[in-house]
This record gives structure tokens, sequence and C-alpha cells, in this order.
């Protein structure tokens, strides 16, 4: 190998050449400055530097809940005829306001992704962090990412109930998913304890949370078959039926409620659905932070 060669592999590697004045030899001395590549390789966070990385997915999965239902109670679904651009030849929205809200939604849902991607990187270079919750961290992400094509798909479908509905559930799993691990990742901070309840009440809490988990999803096919579809006119939207009997309760107060009144619901079953699912944690799993009060 050419001097030249070998020098230029070493001075990557960390080394540079040196010249020894006066005798014109050139030896190899080591680069005390570590190369970028390097300091990367050792960049790593400590559970209270990734903690606020998991609270900010979650916000952000949770908004994205309430921004998605504002697209679906105003009628913009159908606002951006086309996909990521908002109309054919024109990528921003320029025809009304339902553009603007479907195109904003879409906006926030590329941060979201952008959040998601972020905690991932992040959950690796945290060493504290177990396999499973790094594992947790990429389902969310792959989770979040998918939500892209089913948004692309509910356009092209002309929002068919099947993929708005899907779109929905998929977005209460992630937020979820996001819960647990903040969870998760607190009490890998601070420690965690034995439980602090008995047996038959950690089951409940697992029984309420699919209790809620069912009653968001009924909540989803009454909004299938209530007024609110999503894209205006009843007879454009392909729907699951009209207010039938399978979620005639839950139905009904959907389709007698005003849209603003229907957001602020939605808003409150993904703050309670956030609630339940992090009860139902802490009766398994608890940290510190109960223990000591």
């Amino acid at each position: 190998m050419p001097l030249l060669v070998m020098l230029s592999s070493f001075q990557v590697a960390g080394w540079r050449p040196t010249k020894i004045a006066g005798r014109g030899t050139t030896v190899l001395s080591v680069n005390a400055q570590p190369t970028a590549l390097a300091r990367l390789r050792g960049f790593v966070l400590s559970p209270t530097q990734f903690l606020p990385v998991a609270l900010a997915q979650l916000g952000a999965l949770w908004l994205i809940v309430v921004t998605g239902a504002a697209v679906r109670l105003t009628d913009s679904g159908l606002g951006c005829r086309h996909w990521p651009g908002c109309e054919k030849g024109h990528p921003l929205p320029a025809k009304n306001g339902h553009a603007y809200i479907e195109f904003g939604n879409r906006l926030f849902g590329a941060v979201t992704i952008a959040v998601a991607l972020l905690a991932w990187l992040a959950a690796r270079r945290t060493p504290a962090l177990s396999r499973r919750l790094v594992q947790l961290s990429l389902v969310i992400f792959l989770g979040t990412l998918l939500q892209a094509p089913i948004g692309l798909l509910a356009v092209a479908s002309d929002l068919r109930w099947p993929i708005v509905m899907l779109h929905l559930l998929l977005s209460i799993a992630l937020l979820a998913g996001a819960t647990v691990l903040a969870l998760e990742v607190r009490s890998v901070q601070v420690g965690r304890v034995e439980p602090l309840v008995p047996l038959e009440l950690r089951r409940l809490g697992l029984a309420f949370a699919a209790a809620c988990f069912v009653l968001i999803v009924s909540g989803s096919l009454a909004t299938a078959a209530g007024p609110h579809s999503g894209g205006g006119k009843a007879q454009d939207i392909d729907r699951l039926g009209r207010l039938q009997s399978v979620v005639y309760v839950h139905a009904v107060v959907v389709g007698i409620l005003p849209w603003g009144l229907v957001l602020v619901h939605v808003f409150l079953a993904a703050t309670v659905w956030i609630g339940t699912v992090a009860l139902a944690t802490l009766f398994w799993r608890p940290n510190v932070d109960l223990a000591d009060r």
C-alpha cells in the first residue's frame, strides 16, 4: 500500500502525520481531537434527558387525534383531493377553509412522524432503556409513518368508512403505546416498586382499559353511521349505515350534537384514554413516585 494512502487512512482513524523538524522524517501521532463520527457514536442520553422526548411524542400523537377529528367534523376530509399536495399541480391549498384545515392536519401529521422518528433514534442512544422499550419506540414510529398511506387511501376512496375508522383506531393504539413508553421511561429514571394494589384491582384496570377501547370503537362506528362523515354531502360519502341499532345509543348522542361539541367529545375521549392506559400500566408496574405518596 502506498505511504500516502496509509497516512490518509490513519488520519481518518484519528491519527495524523507529523514531520520532525530538521530531519525530514514523518511519524504518526495521535490526533487528540475526536472526529465527528466518533463524537456521534459516543453520544448517549440518560433517562432524564430522554423523558421530554417521550412526552413530546405523546403530546404530538394526542394532538393529531384532535386535529384529525377537526378535519372530519368540519367536513374537510376531501378539502384536498390529492396527496401529499392539496390539488393536482398545486401543492399548497388555494381553495377554501376546508382545504386549509385538511392540509394543516397533513402538515402536523408530518411533524408527528418527525417527532416519532426522533424518539426512536433517541431511544437507541439511551443505554438505560431495555431492548423492549427501544422496540416499542420503533413500533410507534412505524405506526405513525403508516398513517400517511392510510390517509392517502382515505382520500382516494372518497372517505370510505372502514379506512377512516382504521385511521382513527391506529392513532388510538399509538397513543396507548406512547403512554406506556413515557411511564416506563419514568420508571427507569426513578426506579420501580412492587405492585401496590391487589391482583383483582390490577385485572379490573385492564378490563377498564379494554372497555374504554370498545367504547372508542363504538364511537367510531357511530361516526361512520352518523352525520359527521368528514366529506360534507351525505349522498357522496360511503357510510356504515343510518344510525344502526348496534351503536344506536352512541350514534344518537353524536347525531344531535353540533360538530364543535363533538370535537370536545373527541378531545376528552383521547384524554380519558391516556389516563385509562396510564392507570392500568401503573397498577401493574408502579414506580417510586407512587410509593412515596
